[in-house]
């Protein structure tokens, strides 16, 4: 790895396991020290906060129910306490749900509360506490603006939702330096959504590139956008998803 985070302090929000777990591993191996939130997987968290201590920085997790947002606001507060400051703030808790029009199984109000009231409740508690040139980046969806199939409605408003907040959040943070940027996944392997899954083999037929992402691919561009390098780059929505809006 380049380094290039040393001595950067980050917050990642749902880090125990699957994409928010490969980001905080990347950008503690790029030289960061990390905290993670977690909704319930204590034994997930040990394990995050390990590998980032075997990548020779320090990890924290701090437990948290994003679709709280009082608790979504202390425990942020509580990750930069034990950072000792914060400079990449990045939301990838999340929750997903199949919910047709006609259909309703009760998950709309817990999807926006957790997509987009928590996403909105965490970069308030972090934003005067930020460093000035920080970074805020959201983990959206392609979902957002191309939906994949029927029941996917309320699930991309509300990664349309949080994409509309880190335009405005851009302007908002802009004289600070801080950039917000929103990177918008096509279908990952993990273990909510495995390459091997039931939904899967009708997923890979409309990528281009034939298979689904990797988590180490979603961090690698976490980690492009949290550095240095993206310092022209804010208000922005990246997809990343083998083509499968294109």
């Amino acid at each position: 790895m380049t380094g290039r985070l040393e001595g950067k302090k980050a917050i990642v929000t749902g880090g125990s396991r699957g994409i928010g777990a490969a980001i905080a591993k990347r950008l503690a191996a790029e030289g960061a020290d990390v905290a993670i939130t977690y909704a319930g997987n204590e034994e997930a968290s040990k394990q995050t906060v390990a590998a980032i201590g075997a990548a020779g920085r320090t990890g924290y997790a701090v437990q948290a129910d994003a679709g709280d947002a009082a608790e979504q606001a202390t425990a942020i507060g509580a990750a930069i306490d034990k950072l000792g400051g914060l400079d990449i703030l990045v939301h990838n808790a999340g929750v997903f749900a199949i919910n047709r029009v006609d259909q309703d199984d009760g998950s709309f109000d817990r999807l926006f509360a957790v997509n987009v009231a928590g996403v909105q409740a965490g970069t308030a508690a972090a934003a005067p506490r930020i460093a000035d040139g920080g970074r805020i980046i959201i983990i959206g969806s392609v979902n957002a603006h191309h939906s994949i199939g029927p029941g996917l409605a309320p699930y991309g408003a509300s990664k349309a939702a949080v994409a509309g907040l880190a335009r405005g959040w851009a302007r908002d943070l802009a004289a600070r330096g801080i950039l917000v940027n929103v990177v918008q996944p096509g279908p990952i392997d993990t273990d909510m959504n495995p390459a091997d899954g039931a939904m899967a083999v009708g997923f890979q037929k409309m990528i281009p590139l034939g298979r689904y992402g990797k988590p180490d691919e979603i961090a690698a561009l976490a980690a492009f956008l949290a550095s240095d390098e993206s310092s022209f780059i804010t208000g922005t929505t990246i997809d990343i998803d083998g083509g499968l809006s294109s």
